[in-house]
């Protein structure tokens, strides 16, 4: 693991150093994106003392009139660079003993999760630094926030029109499926919710904060203690502590349905776990669970809406052996979709209950 904690350790210069690695020997099947990451460690020279002491200042210790959000165990920062390059900047929480080393533990996680990931949908760690007054990690600043935030926004969740929505849905698909099939080692999440996928200005996802994401490893049982967010987490991590992908796998299928309804599935998700058959005349219509602040799905996006339904759906299987991987997933949503037997409105949630078939 790496040596984060002995006094003061700038290690921008290990990212960036990094990204120059991965441009000449790119990890198998990353997506890099075009943006000039370089630029805030070459205006500094690589010196990662002068970006340190640039942020403080650009954040004025730390204050809140900069805190753009906070999670379980930082709080986050917008900073504008002298460039003019704005940054956010996650600040772990000070705690005491056994919080500040679960704070800590939580930190070097994402580090080490982070520093070998790039792909195009999952947010950039540019740097870290570790010290006895604050230790921060230093991103790329996605401009729209949080999927969570905007859904929860009447008039942003509008501008988030069906195309947007199911691009977000198979944004994640493919951040996932890099994750656990095109990585050197899988990496399992862990916390996979609507507040930590993020949007850029142009709606692409962003998969955020990895302070709970575990490297599987092939000779170990994974065991771990319970982690993610309320409402995500996979059925039987509630009697197991085991880790694997499926548990990605559920929390994924939790996050699409909730782009497509436009709010967390809620009471959704006991309909969909009820044993207790249905009458007919009695069944949800799809038409009626997705999100009426936007006009219905029409043709090609209507098709799109359906799959992605029955897709999530599989994912939320109860038993995670029967659940897909993201890989079958990622590609099912990448193809084109077959036209359903009956008009749109007509289509009732049990029709899309029943046996998927993935491609690939």
């Amino acid at each position: 693991m790496l040596p984060l904690f002995g006094g003061l350790l700038l290690l921008f210069i290990l990212a960036a150093s990094f990204l120059t690695i991965c441009k000449k020997n790119p990890t198998r099947k990353s997506e890099p994106r075009e943006e000039q990451h370089g630029d805030i460690f070459t205006v500094f020279g690589f010196n990662g003392r002068e970006l340190h002491d640039s942020i403080i200042e650009a954040t004025e210790e730390f204050s809140s009139e900069y805190c753009i959000g906070s999670g379980g165990y930082g709080t986050v920062y917008k900073a504008t660079l002298p460039t003019g390059q704005a940054v956010a900047v996650k600040k772990i929480h000070q705690s005491e003993d056994s919080l500040l080393l679960n704070n800590l533990k939580a930190f070097e996680s994402e580090i080490v999760a982070l520093l070998e990931i790039r792909h195009r949908n999952i947010v950039q760690m540019y740097g870290f630094c570790s010290h006895p007054k604050h230790s921060f990690l230093v991103y790329e600043f996605v401009e729209r926030g949080s999927l969570r935030m905007i859904l929860s926004n009447n008039e942003q969740a509008m501008l988030l029109d069906w195309e947007k929505r199911l691009n977000v849905v198979k944004g994640l698909a493919n951040a996932l499926s890099y994750m656990h099939h095109d990585h050197s080692k899988p990496i399992v999440h862990r916390d996979i919710s609507s507040n930590n996928v993020l949007l850029d200005s142009d709606y692409e996802t962003r998969v955020s904060d990895f302070g709970t994401a575990r490297v599987l490893k092939p000779d170990s049982s994974n065991w771990t203690s319970l982690a993610g967010t309320y409402g995500y987490i996979a059925p039987e991590l509630a009697y197991t502590m085991r880790i694997d992908e499926k548990c990605d796998v559920y929390s994924f299928g939790v996050v699409a349905i909730e782009v497509l309804m436009g709010k967390h599935p809620g009471d959704l998700l006991s309909y969909l776990s009820s044993s207790t058959p249905v009458p007919n005349d009695e069944q949800i219509l799809l038409k009626d669970v997705i999100d009426h602040r936007l006009s219905p799905p029409q043709s090609r996006a209507a098709n799109d809406v359906v799959t992605a339904t029955k897709v999530a759906f599989a994912c939320m299987n109860a038993n995670p052996q029967l659940r897909p991987t993201m890989q079958h997933v990622a590609q099912s949503l990448s193809h084109e979709p077959l036209p359903f037997r009956s008009p749109f409105s007509a289509i009732k949630l049990a029709e899309l209950l029943g046996h998927v078939v993935f491609n690939g």
